[in-house]
């Protein structure tokens, strides 16, 4: 059953249609999480072209190949703009370059001269772009490992460049400005030295290049390295065959019909994610029992990760915290100590930059119920630490009521962690915190009803949405409700999409599918609540 638009505004009638279809929709999302395994993430350009430079054994190579060449751009890039096409370009012209120096041994693969083309377009592409970037500061956006993986394949297209005797037409490639060698030698020279590499970069142990099939202390987490197909492709190279890693790559293309998304589980993320979306909007939901035991499963002493093969941080834990706490299972908070700095929680040890995203999500664990046997003393440090966090937070807010964040290309996710998160707490800026975000979205949006960095998104929108909501947790004024009415029809007329725009931050831009479908639910059946509320009479002044 589909939700309508076709009262502008809507009606009370209509409204509570939309809440009883959005409680069916949550309810089947649920079942999607606990039938897939690893979650549902979207291919990912950088980690297909490692597979097609690595692993050209495994099945579904030419998909992988003609998956490079459908997702190019006209103008030679591979990804979105703003420098979140470097880290894909570069890697998916590496492969392709490579590629035109194999045999063509799977019949799926593209003729050879739409692959030099594709390569060519982008190896001239990446001259022009980065011969201009060496004067550009804050050239390259903060994905992960982009400090390694950068350097590595310049490094890697220069010698390709190298030994092409000009036949390529292109001089050797510069780094982008902010970009040194200097961490992936020091990575390179533990190696050597056999200092075992910490796990949070065995991700991206392919940056290693021909020292990951030795790299010290790797070893295999559920079938994987990493929970990287990348990493795990770079580690299998040169080694005998390992028969669950190679199966592990094979069911995981097949998946996506060649092509590979960038972490081969979100278990923890997605359930975590979509769940605490779903209860947080109010919407009645019969949860399994196996689903928060999964989640309690997933803590230990220093918390949770994004999924199986991953290193715990305080992100997914303080996610998995929070939503035990919305099942009615709250969950001692003590896993988050050892992550808290002076001011703020770090993600991980030894990180570069601080997340607010996160920190978000650590104030809603600081702030959701508490166990009911929890000490006094764990109680007065869960508020001191709550009241430290709301000042970090407030003091990141920029002057035009947004927040960005490391983990999302759209300043509206942080924004909404922010504003959400926030306006569970009692700090005096709040209120003011949370109008400039309020007046923010409302002077962000388009003409279609619909927010987005680049273009109008399904999950920008929604995430506006739910900052538009909080920033008025009362009445909501007239320009508010036309806003919030515009955007639920928008993500009305787009109820069937399922191809969303990436946006989350791995080594490339990815979307993690079920999460942006609960995140439209949940604003969705929000709205529909408070708009529903908005269009009631008045009662009259002399009632109680």
């Amino acid at each position: 059953m589909h939700l309508t638009s076709n009262e502008h505004p809507p009606l009370p009638h209509a409204l509570t249609q939309w809440r009883t279809t959005l409680a069916r929709t949550a309810t089947d999302l649920v079942t999607e999480i606990m039938t897939n395994p690893r979650g549902t993430m979207s291919p990912s350009v950088y980690e297909t072209a490692r597979l097609v430079r690595t692993a050209p054994w495994l099945d579904g190579h030419g998909d992988r190949c003609a998956y490079l060449l459908r997702t190019q751009r006209p103008d030679g890039w591979w990804g979105h703009p703003d420098g979140y096409d470097l880290v894909p370009t570069l890697s998916a012209t590496e492969a392709l370059l490579h590629e035109l120096d194999r045999p063509a041994t799977d019949p799926a693969r593209p003729p050879a001269a739409p692959l030099a083309r594709a390569a060519l377009t982008g190896l001239w592409a990446l001259a022009d772009r980065l011969d201009l970037d060496t004067d550009h500061p804050n050239a390259v956006p903060d994905t992960i490992a982009a400090e390694l993986i950068i350097p590595w394949l310049i490094d890697e297209l220069n010698s390709q460049l190298a030994s092409s005797d000009g036949r390529l037409g292109a001089a050797a490639l510069h780094l982008p400005h902010g970009i040194d060698r200097h961490p992936l030698t020091r990575l390179r020279t533990a190696a050597a030295a056999r200092t075992p590499l910490p796990e949070k970069l065995w991700h991206t142990l392919e940056a290693l290049g021909e020292q990951a099939a030795d790299a010290p202390g790797v070893r295999l987490t559920a079938s994987a390295v990493g929970s990287s197909s990348a990493a795990t492709a770079a580690w299998l190279a040169g080694r005998p065959p390992q028969e669950a890693p190679a199966a592990l790559l094979a069911r995981t293309q097949a998946r996506w019909g060649g092509p590979v998304p960038g972490v081969l589980s979100i278990a923890v993320f997605e359930r975590a994610w979509v769940l605490g979306f779903l209860l947080d909007a109010g919407i009645p939901l019969t949860i399994p029992p196996e689903l928060p035991a999964y989640l309690e499963t997933s803590l230990d002493t220093a918390g949770a990760p994004a999924g199986p093969g991953l290193p715990p941080d305080s992100d997914d834990t303080a996610a998995v915290l929070h939503t035990l706490a919305l099942t009615g299972r709250p969950t001692p908070v003590h896993c988050l100590w050892p992550y808290e700095a002076d001011t703020y929680f770090r993600c991980f040890p030894g990180e570069r930059t601080p997340s607010t995203s996160t920190n978000a999500h650590i104030l809603e664990a600081l702030l959701t119920t508490a166990p009911p046997d929890e000490p006094a003393e764990e109680q007065t440090r869960r508020r001191t630490a709550a009241d430290k966090t709301e000042t970090w937070l407030l003091n990141q807010q920029h002057h035009n009521g947004s927040w960005d964040d490391k983990w999302h290309a759209s300043r509206y996710y942080a924004t909404m962690c922010c504003t959400v998160a926030l306006a569970r707490g009692h700090h005096p800026r709040t209120h003011d915190a949370l109008t400039r975000a309020g007046q923010w979205a409302l002077d962000t949006q388009r003409p279609d009803g619909s927010w987005g960095r680049w273009e109008g998104t399904v999950e920008e929108t929604s995430y506006a949405l739910q900052i538009l909501l909080r920033a008025h947790p009362d009445d909501l004024p007239p320009p508010v409700v036309r806003a919030v009415t515009d955007g639920c029809t928008h993500l009305l007329d787009h109820q069937d999409d399922a191809d969303f725009a990436p946006l989350w931050h791995d080594k490339d831009l990815y979307t993690p599918v079920t999460v942006v479908k609960a995140a439209r639910v949940a604003a969705l059946y929000t709205a529909a609540s408070r708009l529903e509320q908005a269009a009631r009479p008045a009662a009259p002044a002399f009632l109680p």
